[in-house]
């Protein structure tokens, strides 16, 4: 119910008597119920309170190198992804992080992706990826995740990725993709992935709503 937006963040959740009387179990099994909820990340027990849900939001750290569909199995969330289109391009593509040029010889394919967690479109992105490295990548199935066609098919893993993470806010077309019916703030992510030193797989260019993701951030001195 809680997936199902049935039962909205903040919302009271079944107390354990009321789990009780509705699903005709021990009160043994109501209080694992709210336990393994509470263990999950779906809600938050107050003392005295009751049973929260919890704002759905999912974490996406960007000290790790992992890829959406790792990160919604990790967050509880059952990810699919729709490829919208794909394009072959002869031309370099130039992408400036923090100042610096950084190319992606051509020819690469440009990959549009919609990615969902639950049903419900979280980010949409544009890979552009190296034909070079993995060549006719797009005969494969683009709608898995790309992180394991690089490794399966290509014995390419990523060592390094540079990013920088703008917001902005989506509106328009946007609201159709993300199936919104207000405009709604996201995170613009650009970014350039590489498998050796200099050696670029990728580049990308996604959005990601700002309603469903946080963005954590470690550091040390």
């Amino acid at each position: 119910m809680i997936q199902q937006g049935k039962i909205v963040p903040g919302a009271l959740v079944l107390s354990e008597n009321e789990i009780i009387e509705k699903y005709k179990v021990s009160n043994t099994t109501a209080r694992k119920t709210l336990h393994e909820l509470e263990k999950a990340g779906w809600v938050t027990r107050i003392k005295g309170k009751g049973t929260f849900v919890r704002n759905n939001t999912v974490e996406r750290p960007v000290t790790r190198i992992f890829g959406f569909t790792k990160n919604m199995i990790e967050a509880g969330r059952k990810p699919s992804t729709k490829l919208l289109g794909f394009h072959l391009r002869e031309n370099d593509r130039v992408l400036n992080l923090n100042g610096r040029d950084y190319v992606l010889k051509g020819p690469y394919c440009e990959i549009e992706r919609l990615r969902c967690a639950d049903g419900i479109p979280m980010m949409k992105e544009t890979r552009f990826i190296s034909t070079q490295l993995c060549p006719g990548i797009q005969k494969r199935n683009l709608e898995q995740s790309l992180y394991s066609i690089f490794e399966r098919h290509y014995n390419i893993q990523l060592v390094e990725i540079k990013q920088m993470l703008s917001s902005v806010h989506l509106e328009g077309e946007w609201m159709k993709n993300f199936e919104c019916k207000q405009p709604i703030p996201a995170f613009r992510v650009e970014g350039v992935s590489f498998s050796g030193k200099n050696l670029i797989v990728e580049m990308e260019d996604s959005y990601y709503r700002g309603d469903m993701y946080r963005f954590s951030v470690s550091a040390v001195r």
